[in-house]
């Protein structure tokens, strides 16, 4: 019997390694952080990015970063993306899309021009890290598409430009990351940039020709199966960020 309790005190070691713990524990923060926060009229993201802290590697240590809490928090930010491109009225986005283009460029360029000489001449990284660093600065995601949704004005003409250019700044650091990576390795040659447009030819013929036509077919074709819709939803959400 002691052997018994012994090893059930020994799931609750922290950090936690127990994966039945570990997604216990990280449903219960989603559940419960946004009904506490809401009496005291805060946010419920807020909630999850303070629970966060607190239960990582720099808070309290209960549960470590690992492939299991990476592969939660990115799929939360890709939920987060995918209900913010769900509810964009397109008709808006369509409207204000050169709006869009030109907030994505300065909100891309102008962390670059101020993150990149501060990191290569005050901080003394190498080129490739002071660039690469720039870019994490000009990238941004939708971490606060919440809020705007709740206060109810995601239908805004400033959040449809918001996330147009969130579009915009993350495939251009995707981009770079790449380039980076290509001259890290010592591959940045033709071969390199020849790869690299065909491989954005492909995705942007698959994201933009294929999957709509396939979702039209298989929409119509299970009308009824309305689980099956938000799995198929799910699947070309994932597909596209793999």
């Amino acid at each position: 019997m002691q052997e018994y309790f012994n090893h059930i005190l020994h799931q609750f070691d922290l950090p936690l390694k127990n994966p039945v713990l570990v997604f216990s524990l990280i449903l219960f923060i989603i559940l419960l952080s946004p009904i506490l926060l809401k009496k005291l009229n805060i946010p419920g993201i807020i909630g999850l990015i303070i629970a966060g802290v607190i239960i990582g590697p720099h808070g309290f240590h209960i549960l470590e970063k690992n492939s299991a809490v990476t592969l939660f928090s990115t799929i939360g930010l890709l939920y987060i993306m995918f209900i913010a491109g769900l509810e964009l009225d397109m008709n808006e986005f369509k409207v204000n899309k050169h709006k869009s283009i030109l907030f994505g460029i300065f909100t891309f360029v102008t962390p670059i021009l101020i993150g990149f000489p501060t990191c290569y001449y005050l901080l003394g990284y190498g080129f490739d890290a002071s660039f690469l660093t720039a870019s994490m600065f000009a990238t941004h995601t939708l971490v606060a598409y919440p809020i705007v949704s709740k206060l109810g004005v995601s239908k805004n003409q400033s959040v449809a430009v918001a996330v147009g250019g969130t579009i915009l700044t993350d495939t251009a650091v995707l981009i770079i990351l790449a380039v980076i990576i290509g001259k890290s390795k010592g591959s940045l040659n033709q071969e390199f940039w020849i790869r690299l447009g065909i491989s954005l030819s492909i995705f942007t013929a698959i994201m933009f020709l294929i999957i709509p036509r396939i979702a039209k077919w298989f929409f119509s074709k299970l009308e009824s199966e309305k689980h099956s819709h938000y799995i198929f939803v799910l699947s070309v959400v994932f597909l596209q960020h793999s």
